[in-house]
C-alpha cells in the first residue's frame, strides 16, 4: 500500500468516526438537504454567510465513510472562504474526482482536499464524495427542494 493511499484511508476513517462540525446551526442563513439514493447518504448542510465570507458551515445526517469524511473535510476547509471561492473549490473538487483535473499537474485551490484524488479510480463512489459539495451549492442557491445525486 502506498503512503498516499494509507494516508487517504486514515483521514477517511478519522473523519468518519469523528466528523468535524457535525451539528445544526440554529438560525442558519442557508441550508439544503441532499441525498444519494444509491448509497443511502442523507445529509443537510447548514451555512451562516455574511456579505464577504462563510462564517460557519456544518452538517448533520448519515452516510458511508466517504460521504461523511468528504462532508467533514468540506466544512473545515470552507470556513472563512468567500462564496465565490467556495464555488470555485467545489468545481475543482468535482473535476478532480471525475479525473478532469490533475492536482499534481494543474493549478488548483484544493489544499488537503486532494486526498480524494483516488476516488476517480472508483466511479461508483464519486457520488458519495460529491454529495456534500452539490448540497453546499444547493444551500448557497437556496434550493429548498433539496439535492439528489440521481
Amino acid at each position: 500500500m502506498s503512503y498516499d493511499n494509507e494516508l487517504y484511508q486514515q483521514v477517511i476513517l478519522d473523519h468518519n468516526r469523528k466528523p468535524r462540525n457535525f451539528h445544526e446551526i440554529e438560525n442558519a442563513t442557508h441550508s439544503c438537504h441532499g441525498v444519494n439514493p444509491l448509497c443511502g447518504d442523507d445529509i443537510t448542510v447548514y451555512l451562516n454567510v455574511n456579505e464577504e465570507a462563510i462564517d460557519e458551515v456544518s452538517f448533520q445526517g448519515s452516510g458511508c465513510a466517504i460521504s461523511k469524511a468528504s462532508t467533514s473535510l468540506m466544512t473545515t476547509y470552507l470556513k472563512g472562504k468567500s462564496v465565490e471561492e467556495a464555488r470555485q473549490i467545489k468545481d475543482e473538487f468535482h473535476k478532480m474526482i471525475l479525473g478532469e483535473l490533475d492536482p499534481e499537474k494543474e493549478e488548483h485551490h484544493l489544499g488537503k482536499l486532494t486526498l480524494f484524488m483516488g476516488i476517480r479510480e472508483y466511479p461508483s463512489r464519486t457520488k458519495c464524495a460529491s454529495l456534500a459539495w452539490h448540497t453546499l451549492v444547493g444551500a448557497l442557491d437556496k434550493k429548498f427542494e433539496g439535492i439528489s445525486t440521481e
